[in-house]
């Protein structure tokens, strides 16, 4: 059901482990001739192009391309109260979490009369992608919305693939989440068009709209298909991204005393969200992976989405990976960069601590990655693909800019005018230093 790759006695360079290890294969840059088109029709014919493509790609075409506030509202009126007391207590933590990640300015006195500051600016206005195919995510509302709330950001739209048991409006937990965040503007658009939207704006086509028009935004975050991750590529520049996010991954660090049924509930987790999802097991133990492999396959026949499961556990993406010993281990784990990253070792907060490359850590036996995707207070929308090795998961920094401020007097220009020019005609740029000079 799974690959398993044997490491142990051998010492692989960087470039080795890189070409070892598994990965899910997505072409992006393929699926960028499919979505140009559609990026252009949407740019085009906004809000008509939008219906359009709503029937083509959801089986259903939306009436309300924005989805009218009672909707939203009507939504919350009928939450399931278990879900609702979840997605409340979510909301509050995922708050109190990202309030503390939003960072301060700060002011430095070069010399008297010399000084430079910097700001935190929050961009004007967002859209917020949250995804609808396999499975739909409220709790992606919540971590896109926090984040962009916790950074000052005054504008929010929600995009969400209209469905058809819904009427072609969103999934109704979506639209009880933005409610309970407080947004009211929702559009019922999936897939690239919901990113064309977002990037050049969709007026209204219909008196449906009324007069309502999806103004552009500045940056476009939240998760999606190959199709969404091409759709951001190709704006990027026109907007700012977070990432071009692919399929889901987990990695489990492990030695002989974690507990096989955790490990192995804790991959079927992750394969449950798509057949290119990773699952990923590195351990310095045969015994346990011996035992894990043995467990899989009566759990991933199981549970409720074992056909995409098993075809992820068997993919290329997922193998147990064996090691000599931990050193060996962060090696691998730290080359993979997973987007997730369990660490279920004895002294697990040590060895956390030298993990250098994941998107999010999770510590110890009971901080399973569901924990994170939920109620944990920390943001799911995470680096994939490796990206952990030079970028970070959704947060306030996101949706913040780092502006920086002058001020000189004029004594304290006087005092570096002499230098400016130097290094000004070393550069022969010489305008650069009479427009110092000027000022004397």
């Amino acid at each position: 059901m799974i690959t398993r790759i044997d490491l142990r006695g051998r010492t692989l360079s960087r470039r080795e482990l890189l070409a070892t290890l598994p990965r899910a294969e997505i072409d992006v840059e393929a699926a960028t001739a499919t979505v140009a088109p559609i990026l252009a029709d949407v740019r085009a014919r906004g809000a008509a192009a939008l219906r359009d493509l709503g029937e083509r790609f959801d089986g259903i075409r939306p009436e309300h391309v924005r989805v009218p506030a009672d909707a939203i509202a009507r939504a919350v009126d009928v939450l399931a109260p278990d879900v609702r007391a979840a997605l409340e207590e979510t909301i509050l933590r995922v708050r109190t979490v990202h309030a503390a990640q939003v960072p301060q300015g700060f002011t430095v006195d070069l010399a008297p009369g010399a000084q430079v500051r910097q700001r935190w600016i929050p961009v004007r206005r967002v859209g917020l992608y949250v995804p609808g195919g396999l499975a739909v995510y409220p709790s992606s509302v919540i971590m896109n919305v926090v984040a962009a709330q916790a950074a000052g950001v005054a504008s929010l739209a929600v995009a969400s693939p209209p469905q058809r048991d819904e009427g072609g409006l969103p999934d109704a937990v979506v639209l009880a989440t933005c409610a309970l965040l407080g947004v009211d503007e929702v559009y019922a658009v999936g897939g690239a068009q919901a990113v064309a939207m977002f990037a050049y704006g969709a007026a209204g086509s219909t008196p449906a709209d009324g007069e309502t028009v999806c103004e552009p935004v500045d940056v476009i975050t939240g998760p999606g298909n190959v199709y969404v991750a091409a759709a951001k590529r190709l704006v990027r520049g026109v907007v700012g991204i977070d990432a071009e996010a692919g399929p889901t991954e987990i990695a489990i660090l492990a030695d002989a005393g974690a507990d096989p049924e955790h490990v192995a509930a804790d991959l079927i987790s992750q394969a449950e969200h798509d057949p290119l999802a990773a699952a990923v097991l590195v351990t310095t133990s045969v015994e346990l992976a011996d035992a894990v492999v043995r467990r899989l396959p009566d759990r991933a026949h199981a549970t409720q989405h074992s056909a995409r499961v098993v075809v992820a556990l068997a993919g290329a993406q997922s193998a147990v990976v064996l090691v000599d010993d931990l050193e060996a281990g962060l090696d691998v784990v730290n080359a993979y960069g997973a987007e997730h990253l369990e660490i279920q070792t004895a002294d697990a907060a040590a060895v956390a601590d030298r993990v250098t490359s994941a998107g999010a850590i999770f510590v110890g036996p009971y901080s399973p990655v569901s924990l994170g995707d939920y109620m944990a207070g920390s943001n799911h929308v995470l680096p994939t693909g490796g990206c952990a090795h030079f970028a970070s998961g959704l947060g306030v920094h996101s949706f913040l800019r780092a502006v920086q401020v002058i001020e000189y007097d004029a004594s304290a220009l006087a005092v570096v005018a002499d230098r400016i020019v130097a290094l000004a005609n070393a550069e022969g740029l010489p305008a650069h230093g009479e427009a110092v000079r000027a000022r004397f």
